[in-house]
C-alpha cells in the first residue's frame, strides 16, 4: 500500500475498492488507485502487485497535484457520494496546469441507469443534493472522455446533465464479460441456482427466498447456493436451517466464487430499487455471464434490454413470489444462453483501453 507520491502517468479515483477491481487492475496497464474505503469484499491477497493509495479526498488532491498524472479516472459525475472527490482532484490538476505543470485528460465510466435529482427528498436533503448538482455539473465539464457501460445510463446522463464540454467525446460499450478462463472442473449442476451478492434487501435476497418454495414444489430437484454476506445473514442461515434444498457461503475467496458459479445454471440477483438506489449493472450478474449461467434478475439493471434480447429472464421489481418463482423455473428448465454473444474482449477492459488511448 503506497502512501507516498505518485510515479505513474495513469490514476483511478475510487471512493470504494472491491477485489474484482483488484482483479481488473492486474490485467491492465499501471495505474495507480487513490480510494477511500475497501469493501466488505476486498481481498488483501490481491492487491499484491498494484499501486494503492488510502486517502481522504483532501489528500488525493494533493498527491494529485504533486504528481505526473497525465490521464485520471474519476467516478461518474452522477454518483453523488464521490462528486465532490471527483471535484477536488479535478481542481486540483487544472491548478496544477495554470502553475505550469501538463494538462491531465479526464476520463470515466458511467454505468448510472437513474436521475438522482429527480428523487422526492426532504427540505435539508434537498439543499445538499442542489449543492451536489453545482459538483456534478463541473465535473461532467470536465471531462474528456465518457465511456457508457449501458444505453440506459447513456440516456439517463442525456437527460441529468447538459451536455458535458464541447470537445468531449463518449461512446456506448456494453458493460457485458468475456467468457471467464478460470479452470473448468466439470459440468455445471443443471439444477443448481446461485444468489452472489451482498445479503440485503435491495439484492433481493427476501424475495428470491420468498420465492424459493415455490420453485422447489414446481421441481423438487432444485437447488440454492446463497454466497456473500450483509444485515440479513441470519435471515440466509434461517432459510438453509429450514430447508435442506438451500446452502450457504459466507464471504468466501474469489476462487471459491469462480469454482460456485462453473457449478451452478442459473445466478438469480432480483434487484429492488429503494429511494437512493437503483442497480446499474450488478457485479453477479455480469460474473454470472461470464461462467455461462442463466440470469434472472429485474428491469432494474441496466442490462435488462440485453438480457431480454438474449433469452434470460427479467421480471418487475416487487412482482409476487409465484411471478419469480416461475422466472427461475424456466431458467432451470431452458436450454441455457449461448455464450457466443459475450464478446471477445471484457467490456469493462474494452472501455478502460478506449478512455486511455495514447495516455
Amino acid at each position: 500500500m503506497a502512501s507516498g507520491r505518485i510515479l505513474t502517468d495513469r490514476a483511478r479515483l475510487y471512493r470504494t475498492l472491491r477485489s474484482a477491481h483488484l482483479e481488473r487492475a492486474h490485467e491492465l496497464p499501471a495505474a495507480a488507485i487513490l480510494f477511500r474505503i475497501k469493501r466488505y469484499d476486498f481481498h488483501e491477497e490481491l492487491a499484491t502487485g498494484l499501486v494503492l493509495v488510502q486517502a481522504h479526498p483532501v489528500r488525493a488532491a494533493w498527491l494529485l497535484a504533486h504528481s505526473t498524472v497525465t490521464t485520471l479516472e474519476i467516478g461518474e459525475p452522477l454518483m453523488l457520494s464521490s462528486v465532490w472527490a471527483s471535484t477536488l482532484a479535478i481542481s486540483a490538476l487544472r491548478l496544477r496546469a495554470l502553475i505550469g505543470g501538463s494538462r491531465a485528460s479526464i476520463v470515466c465510466y458511467a454505468l448510472e441507469n437513474a436521475d438522482p435529482f429527480q428523487r422526492q427528498l426532504a427540505i435539508r436533503a434537498r439543499l445538499r443534493r442542489g449543492l451536489n448538482g453545482v459538483a456534478a455539473r463541473f465535473v461532467w465539464r470536465q471531462t474528456d472522455r465518457i465511456v457508457f457501460g449501458t444505453d440506459a445510463a447513456r440516456v439517463t446522463y442525456r437527460t441529468a446533465l447538459p451536455e458535458p464540454a464541447r470537445d468531449a467525446v463518449s461512446v456506448v460499450i456494453p458493460a457485458l464479460p468475456a467468457t471467464c478462463t478460470c479452470s473448468d472442473d466439470g459440468d455445471p449442476e443443471v439444477n443448481r441456482v446461485v444468489f452472489l451478492g451482498a445479503f440485503a434487501q435491495r439484492k433481493g435476497l427476501p424475495s428470491l427466498l420468498a420465492a424459493w418454495p415455490l420453485v422447489t414444489k414446481a421441481l423438487p430437484e432444485a437447488r440454492l447456493t446463497l454466497i456473500g454476506k450483509g444485515a440479513l445473514e441470519n435471515q440466509a442461515r434461517q432459510a438453509v436451517a429450514s430447508d435442506p434444498t438451500i446452502e450457504l457461503v459466507i464471504d468466501p475467496p474469489r476462487s471459491e466464487i469462480h469454482r460456485q458459479l462453473r457449478r451452478a445454471s442459473v445466478l438469480a440477483l432480483p434487484s429492488q430499487p429503494t429511494a437512493t438506489w437503483r442497480e446499474q449493472v450488478g457485479l453477479p450478474i455480469v460474473e454470472g455471464l461470464a461462467h455461462d449461467c442463466s440470469i434472472v434478475t429485474t428491469t432494474e439493471t441496466g442490462l435488462a434490454s440485453w438480457l431480454e434480447e438474449h433469452d434470460h429472464e427479467v421480471v418487475a421489481p416487487g412482482c409476487t413470489p409465484q411471478l419469480l418463482a416461475d422466472a427461475v423455473v424456466r431458467a432451470l428448465q431452458a436450454p441455457r444462453p449461448a455464450a457466443e454473444d459475450l464478446p471477445a474482449i471484457d467490456g469493462r477492459l474494452a472501455a478502460d483501453a478506449w478512455l486511455f488511448v495514447g495516455a
